[in-house]
């Protein structure tokens, strides 16, 4: 298969780009910079961007059935309202870890919105944990701890497999997903990454079940089979991609973030890109991502 060809679409150069969700409604990409801390918006048709500053760095968010969106920050997982940039707490689920924030999140195919957190020093420690916030506004723990980086959420397509991955050990967790209860189960290995492919950042899943990480460390975006095997690493024009979004009306455009923050000046030079949302397009649609159902809140 020939290499696709990979466009720059917005010379961003945040610190830690990620996050990137496709709005059908609007034909509009909404992406997030960590630790200068904005939820953003992109218009690819006009190249119009808007900014929401946050108060604390924020990990991930969510978008609503309402209008709005649920960030998750280093102090909780709040309400934005896009009109006014209010915020309202919903739930702060690590208040005692003081080194720990809330990292990459997904809304999951029954409207519950997952997200990780990390230990964010290093050397890093086993303290992240995974947590779902459900539509009544209620967070429940759904891994219990021992987890490094929390990162790498997707479903398949037919919404009965969880994948995660905690990006310091390089591994790729499969989860059986109840739809009716929010419930995982039934753990297994689905990859270990190796150095050549970079350690697994965010994730997507297309049609196929295929599953699509971002392998930061080594500046690939891979394709793993739904039998965990690689079906193909594209070498991406930046040092350190972070998460693939599948967009476009028919879902076949990949948008991919980047990050700048901690990457060698020797890399810079060699990728000055590196920092930029990056687009390629791909045969297989991507799975749809839901809205996070704020409806009773």
């Amino acid at each position: 298969m020939a290499a696709p060809e990979i466009r720059c679409v917005l010379g961003a150069h945040p610190v830690v780009g990620e996050g990137p969700t496709w709005a059908p409604e609007e034909s509009a990409l909404y992406w997030i910079d960590i630790y200068n801390p904005t939820l953003n918006r992109f218009d690819p048709a006009t190249g119009a961007t808007r900014e929401w500053r946050m108060p604390a760095p924020i990990g991930s968010f969510a978008l609503t059935k309402k209008g709005r969106a649920v960030v998750a920050l280093k102090t909780g997982t709040h309400l934005l309202d896009f009109a006014t940039g209010a915020l309202k707490l919903l739930a702060n689920p690590e208040p005692n870890l003081a080194e720990n924030r809330l990292n990459d999140g997904k809304v999951s195919p029954d409207g519950r919105f997952f997200v990780g957190s990390m230990h964010d020093a290093k050397p890093r420690k086993p303290l992240g944990s995974l947590y779902r916030l459900d539509p009544d506004g209620k967070c429940h723990k759904a891994i219990d701890g021992g987890i490094h980086v929390s990162n790498g959420l997707a479903w398949s397509p037919d919404g009965r497999t969880m994948y995660h991955s905690d990006s310091t050990t390089a591994a790729v967790s499969a989860w059986s997903y109840d739809a009716k209860t929010g419930a995982i189960a039934n753990r297994r290995d689905f990859v270990k990454t190796t150095d050549q492919q970079g350690r697994p950042d965010g994730a997507a899943t297309d049609m196929d079940g295929c599953y699509w990480s971002a392998g930061v460390s080594a500046g690939n975006l891979n394709r793993f089979r739904p039998d965990g095997t690689l079906d193909r690493s594209i070498a991406m024009p930046c040092a350190a991609p972070t998460m693939p979004c599948f967009a476009g009306p028919e879902l076949k455009t990949v948008y991919v973030t980047s990050l700048r923050d901690g990457v060698s000046a020797d890399k810079l030079a060699r990728q000055p890109l590196t920092g930029s949302i990056f687009a390629l397009e791909v045969d297989v649609p991507g799975v749809p991502i839901p809205r996070f159902d704020d409806t009773k809140l």
